[in-house]
Parts: C-alpha cells; sequence; structure tokens
C-alpha cells in the first residue's frame, strides 16, 4: 500500500516549491481531470447501501469492502458515530436516492476513545463560545457501535431499518469483526 508519506516529493512538486498541501491536491485533480471520462451514473448507489463511518485516514472503505465508484453512498465523521447529520444523510439517502441497507464501521484504536466531554468545554474556554455539537467519545468500542446501531433503527425519519449492521474494523489485520446488536 503506498501512503503519501511514502510518496516521494518530487522537485516539480507544490509542496517542494513553497506551495500548500492544498495545491498539491489541485494538481493531482488536474491530472485526474485531463484522464477523466463520465461514467453515465447518477447519484443512486448501485448497490442502495449506506456506509457510515469514521473519517480515519486509515480506513480505505472502497478496497476493504470491494467497493466500487458508484456502489454505495458513504458517511463519514470522527468515530462514525450516528449523530443528527448523520440521520439527516440516511433520511435523504433512503427517501430520495433509493438506498435501504445501513452498515456503519468503528475502529480499534479511535482517537474518539481517548477524548471525553472536556475536549468539548475546553474548546469553549478557549474560543468564548460553546460547540452545538457533543463530541461523542466512548470508552467501549462495541457499545458506540451498539448506540448508533440503535439510533438507526429507532429513527422515525428512515424508511429501512431491518438491515441495519454494525462493525468494528481492525487497522492492524483489516478485518472486520460484526457487533450482534443486543
Amino acid at each position: 500500500m503506498t501512503t503519501s508519506a511514502s510518496v516521494p516529493t518530487e522537485p516539480g512538486d507544490a509542496i517542494s516549491n513553497g506551495g500548500t498541501v492544498t495545491d498539491r491536491l489541485v494538481e493531482a485533480n488536474e491530472r485526474y481531470a485531463a484522464a477523466f471520462t463520465d461514467p453515465g451514473m447518477d447519484a443512486r448507489p448501485v448497490l442502495h447501501v449506506a456506509v457510515v463511518a469514521c473519517m480515519d485516514a486509515r480506513l480505505d472503505l472502497h478496497d476493504a469492502l470491494g467497493l466500487e465508484l458508484g456502489d454505495c453512498h458513504t458517511i463519514r465523521n470522527a468515530g462514525g458515530v450516528v449523530t443528527d447529520d448523520v440521520i439527516r444523510s440516511l433520511t435523504i439517502s433512503q427517501r430520495a436516492l433509493g438506498t435501504r441497507s445501513v452498515v456503519l464501521i468503528h475502529h480499534t484504536g479511535c482517537g474518539l476513545e481517548s477524548l471525553t466531554e472536556d475536549f468539548r468545554h475546553d474548546l469553549e474556554m478557549e474560543v468564548g463560545q460553546r460547540p452545538a455539537w457533543a463530541v461523542e467519545a466512548f470508552r467501549d468500542v462495541e457499545q458506540d457501535v451498539r448506540q448508533s446501531m440503535q439510533r438507526v433503527r429507532t429513527s422515525p425519519f428512515l424508511l429501512h431499518t431491518d438491515d441495519v449492521r454494525g462493525f468494528v474494523f481492525d487497522v492492524k489485520t483489516g478485518l472486520l469483526r460484526e457487533i450482534d446488536p443486543t
């Protein structure tokens, strides 16, 4: 697997020329767009599934799940927790774009396991304004997956709550471990 850290910086790279990481990304997009061909798909996922996962950079969801472009909706946030915004995205995914299944993926070694709501309070002290959101930190990844499954299954906005499954992705082995909802 190649990571950004293992890619040598070429003399022409934006970073080595005093550019920013964003400059590097924009240049990569220009190369991508030069070879891009419209795949002719719409926004409806072919597999009718939405995947909710942590934003952790170690999770390559498409590769880990054998997914191709257009197969699923992917919703990511810190911890992969089901928040009001995740319910909003899942509701649109189901009601407007035809998804029927929900897969929830947390992972081992998540940064939210080392945070507490003190993070939010410290932030309020620093900037003078309390964040409107909760940190959603947790100590037990399996229990948090169960809580996320329960939030999806009990949402009045979602049409399809019978195929909701939760997993923990092991960042050392790449394997998913399914979590019993009870």
